[in-house]
């Protein structure tokens, strides 16, 4: 998992652990197992918010676990041209290569440790592929994608791109040197994250040590919600057990704790765990496909707005 990382976690700016007598930890409300499909021209993803009721999840979508796939040559798959309106793609890739472009012009490359925001906003067209050499050659992929929803007065903002290199990304550690934590966007004890938001949000990509344990100040208006990339540990005062493609659901408080499991399996040295919070957007959400609105008749707009090309026309040298 070549995600950011350094060889000794002491030599970065540490997280203060919360004092119990003075914080409320967030207690567990559920584990959920994400179900597994393909997504695009064929590519595996985990569902990690599936089976998480929706009033848990706001200001959040969906997010897939794209892989963890280690692809034979010829296989690498990424998906045809599709609209987006109404909402953000946040897409984090551990290992492996994307390739975007879009109908407004825009496009890159994102690899091992690198972000692409992407604000859809009034809507667009865009393509997610594996570069040439990937599908030739075949190797890892693993990544997430997170849908962010925008309100309502924003929701029709031209679109936007940050393109977050995984050197920009706030790296920081517990007191104890037990955690690594990349700060993607959002706040964490002081320490900023590179991301730019519309819905205020925090994404944390943590490595926990086996056997260490991580507690970490979180703001208690944002929900909060934590999955499983690789390895196994547990969440909360009461160590209520996750694993690889599990997600956490807290309740109320103003801090969160996980654990690692002193065993951790062949393929992964540490437990993996994105940790996701947000303050909840409180609108009514009307989701059809790559469509994120607030009514059905604006759903309706969208995809009216799509069939006659004003979301945008695929480039002449689209693939």
């Amino acid at each position: 998992m070549p995600a950011v990382t350094v060889d000794n976690p002491l030599t970065l700016p540490r997280v203060a652990t919360p004092d119990p007598a003075v914080t409320s930890a967030r207690p567990v409300l559920t584990v959920v197992t994400a179900p597994e499909g393909f997504e695009g021209e064929g590519f595996p993803v985990r569902r990690a918010f599936a089976k998480v009721n929706s009033k848990y999840l706001d200001p959040f979508i969906m997010m897939d676990q794209m892989g963890e796939v280690d692809y034979a040559a010829g296989e690498p798959k990424g998906t045809p041209w599709h609209p987006h309106r109404g909402f953000e793609t946040v897409t984090y890739i551990i290992d492996g290569t994307f390739i975007h472009q879009d109908s407004h012009g825009g496009g890159g490359t994102i690899t091992d440790g690198d972000t692409q925001w992407m604000t859809a906003g009034s809507g667009l067209l865009h393509i997610e592929t594996p570069p040439e050499s990937l599908v030739m050659s075949g190797g890892l992929f693993h990544g997430l994608q997170l849908w962010v929803n925008l309100p309502a007065s924003d929701k029709m903002i031209a679109p936007k791109y940050q393109d977050i290199r995984g050197g920009s990304v706030k790296l920081l550690s517990t007191e104890d040197g037990g955690a690594l934590l990349r700060v993607i966007a959002g706040e964490m004890d002081g320490h900023q994250g590179p991301g730019t938001t519309h819905t205020p949000i925090t994404m944390i990509h943590a490595s926990i040590s086996p056997g260490a344990q991580l507690t970490l100040p979180w703001r208690a208006d944002f929900n909060a919600l934590a999955y499983g990339l690789a390895g196994s540990g547990s969440a909360g005062t009461e160590h209520r057990p996750f694993h690889m493609g599990q997600a956490v659901v807290f309740g109320d408080g103003d801090s969160i704790t996980l654990r690692a499991d002193e065993k951790q399996d062949s393929r992964t040295p540490n437990f993996e765990v994105v940790l996701l919070g947000g303050l909840p957007i409180r609108e009514p959400v009307a989701w059809y496909g790559p469509f994120v609105m607030n009514s059905h008749r604006e759903l309706q707009q969208a995809m009216a707005d799509f069939q006659a090309g004003r979301l945008g026309t695929i480039p002449a040298d689209g693939h």
